[in-house]
């Protein structure tokens, strides 16, 4: 079975002569060792302080080369963990691999084995993949780790010590353990470091045959004899995949979305049990934009074009859509104006009224899976029309065509549109002057056209994000405010409205996919809000919400887990003693060759929480002066 442990709670004490019980040792070779240990000591030491320096501003885009064999990165809360699976801290960690070498790294001196260098050379053209140490260079790795950060190794030459992130390191598993992962993570008092806590993490399968599974009373009695407690707690936790969209069939994209949700309870009574209801759940939820069966996926298309737009503006390369198979941008302009030419003479004024009703559905342009989702928006003003007609233009010429028969049209008199009060858009200022028989000259040329297109699209698009945010009672317009507001600039407006369009892809699909009701889908809005009122777009960003199991328990109850572990602690404080069982049908490390398509359990446990000195974490065997003999880190 697979498991993570902890292989101890080091706690560093002094000791005037570490290296005096090894009295068969002679006096010279052990000098030798003794400085050949400083010596690595000090060079990982000052590359895992030059890292966490550099890293402070931008995370290291390369690898840090440690010796000849061993790349050191820098993996901040912002990046992807590659322990992800097991491990939940946010804060920077080193992650330590296997150098992967090129052909001009082979000619690289093996002398310098001390030598600490900034390898991005080392780096070959098609990465390979991760690459795992052997089990034993591991535990040396974590063994000098665990020493430089002792404050009572002084022949080290280090008088101020300055605590480092938290270390693992990939392991292949060559051990009769299959240990996939060895960490070391400090212990503070302050700004100092009083010890380190040592991680084991181990995995076996993949398998289908959940027979194999380790037995939860088992688990506990293994948990009881290696930390001689008495007494055990459990926790459980599981992962359902509600709706997952890695892929999309009908698409050659691929797409991260997923919501699923994680439950936590007290009192696991057996291996891969169903929560109880009385749990605790998360609801997570990673959705990005664009799925084309979306209902909203017409309006996606079209905040795409006020992209393109506004991209236009910023560097002065457009691009614009294809050219439509039916009627051009330039002949429903040219109709549309016709219609209001009509209106303006009486001629349709007792006119067919469906023919009334197909021109407000034609300007409205929206697909019927989306009306559903709005409703029918029967307040669209001319601008908000003329967007409608105009969203679809193929080129430049053709977008100053357009607006050259409008702005003709408004000039002669031959229309009076209305606009909505407000509307700041420089065609509604236009429309306005028109009214009183005097507009100022308008150049067609340069941005000048795009920009003109691109406000009044903005503007369109802000009331339908508005109208269904209010419509549904999820927002309040002075909540709305912010996205909504004209005081930045066209850009940052651009932006903003982004970020309307990706929470209400987030509504929808919990709306169709969940079922939710408003008392579900109000918290979860506020929640989405709150979050882009504080940060720039994200669609990897993962939204949660607590929940109640049962409104999700219908979309899990008959299937597996994607995660299913246990954990299983004793003690309290600085002496609690952890082992976690953990069984996914993804691999839970990227290095090993395991089939997806099985399950893998994994085991992630604390083989120690005991206090000794680490004064000769390399060496085969160690005193320790309290708590009896412990094995060091070479014999985890």
């Amino acid at each position: 079975m697979g498991a993570l442990n902890t292989a101890g709670s080091v706690t560093f004490l002094p000791d005037a002569s570490p290296f005096s019980e090894y009295t068969e040792i002679s006096g010279r070779a052990q000098a030798m060792a003794a400085e050949r240990r400083r010596r690595a000591g000090c060079g990982l030491s000052g590359l895992l302080l030059r890292i966490r320096e550099e890293g402070k501003d931008s995370i290291p885009e390369h690898p840090y080369l440690y010796e000849t064999d061993v790349e050191i990165s820098l993996v901040s809360g912002s990046c992807k963990s590659p322990i992800e699976s097991f491990w939940n801290g946010s804060s920077a960690m080193y992650i330590l691999q296997k150098a992967t070498h090129n052909e001009e790294s082979d000619s690289m001196e093996e002398s310098r084995t001390d030598d600490a260098v900034y390898a991005p050379e080392l780096l070959p053209k098609a990465s390979p993949g991760p690459l795992a140490l052997s089990v034993g260079r591991a535990k040396q790795l974590i063994s000098l780790y665990t020493m430089v950060q002792n404050p009572n190794m002084t022949y080290l030459g280090k008088s101020d010590l300055a605590v480092l992130p938290l270390l693992w390191v990939r392991c292949d598993g060559s051990d009769t353990q299959h240990t996939c992962w060895i960490g070391a993570e400090p212990l503070k008092a302050g700004n100092k470091v009083t010890g380190v806590n040592i991680y084991m993490v181990s995995c076996d399968g993949p398998t289908a045959d959940k027979t194999c599974f380790a037995n939860l009373e088992e688990l506990k009695k293994e948990h009881k004899i290696r930390h001689h407690s008495s007494v055990v707690t459990t926790k459980g936790f599981a992962r359902y995949e509600l709706i997952a969209a890695a892929a999309i069939e009908d698409t050659t994209a691929e797409s991260e979305s997923n919501i699923y949700v994680d439950i936590t309870w007290n009192g696991v009574e057996k291996i891969l049990e169903t929560p109880p209801l009385v749990s605790a759940a998360t609801l997570n939820i990673v959705l990005e934009s664009g799925d084309p069966r979306s209902p909203v996926f017409q309006l996606y298309r079209e905040l795409q074009f006020l992209l393109a737009l506004a991209e236009g503006l910023k560097t002065g390369v457009t691009e614009w859509p294809e050219p439509s198979e039916s009627e051009s941008a330039l002949k429903l302009v040219q109709e549309f104006l016709t219609d209001l030419k009509k209106k303006l003479d009486g001629d349709c004024i007792s006119g067919n009224k469906s023919e009334r009703e197909k021109i407000k559905c034609d300007t409205a342009a929206v697909d019927s899976c989306i009306k559903s989702i709005f409703g029918e928006r029967e307040d669209l003003d001319f601008t908000e029309q003329l967007w409608c007609k105009m969203k679809g233009v193929s080129s430049y010429q053709e977008l100053i065509d357009c607006f050259t028969l409008v702005i003709k049209s408004l000039e002669l008199g031959e229309i009076q549109p209305w606009i909505h009060q407000g509307s700041s858009s420089f065609l509604s200022q236009l429309i306005q002057q028109s009214y009183h028989g005097k507009m100022e000259d308008v150049p067609l040329s340069d941005i000048t056209p795009i920009q003109m297109l691109l406000e009044i699209g903005l503007e369109k698009m802000k009331k339908d994000y508005v109208s269904f945010f209010i419509g549904q009672e999820l927002a309040t317009v002075t909540y709305l405010d912010y996205f909504i507001s004209t005081s930045v600039d066209l850009q940052e407006q651009v932006h903003r409205v982004q970020k309307l369009h990706h929470m209400l892809e987030i509504i929808v699909s919990c709306t169709g996919l969940l079922q939710f009701r408003h008392e579900n889908l109000f918290p979860l809005t506020q929640i989405c809000m709150q979050y882009y009122k504080e940060n720039p777009l994200n669609e990897k960003h993962v939204f949660q919400m607590p929940i109640r199991p049962a409104l999700v328990k219908k979309f899990y109850q008959n299937d597996n887990p994607e995660i299913w572990k246990v954990e299983i602690s004793s003690g309290h404080g600085q002496k609690e003693v952890k082992t976690t069982w953990q069984v996914s049908t993804n691999a839970p490390v990227e290095h090993g060759t395991a089939n997806n398509s099985e399950c893998l359990p994994m085991n992630l446990r604390r083989v120690l929480k005991r206090n000794f000195p680490v004064v000769n974490a390399g060496l085969q065997s160690e005193k320790v002066q309290r708590g009896g003999d412990l094995p060091c880190c070479q014999q985890m």
